[in-house]
């Protein structure tokens, strides 16, 4: 057990992945989005991690699926 809450675990699923091309397309809308997130803004960055932690497990979910790997 540890004392904080951790952000992703080891037993969640990867979140619903679509096509490689869209999944490209949305990581690349999302680093525009945060691009501009202040840096010194504690709300903007756990923002930010947040969603590009997301977007990317969602890539690699797509990658795996286009190359038919499974977990």
């Amino acid at each position: 057990m540890t004392a904080y809450d951790p952000l992703h675990g080891p037993d969640e699923e990867n979140p619903f992945a679509a096509s490689l091309g869209i999944e490209v397309k949305l990581a690349r809308q999302l680093l525009d989005e945060t691009a501009t997130a202040n840096i010194h803004d504690h709300t903007e960055m756990l923002t930010a991690a947040a969603g590009l932690n997301y977007r990317l497990r969602a890539l690699v979910a797509a990658v795996e699926a286009e190359r038919g790997e499974g977990k």
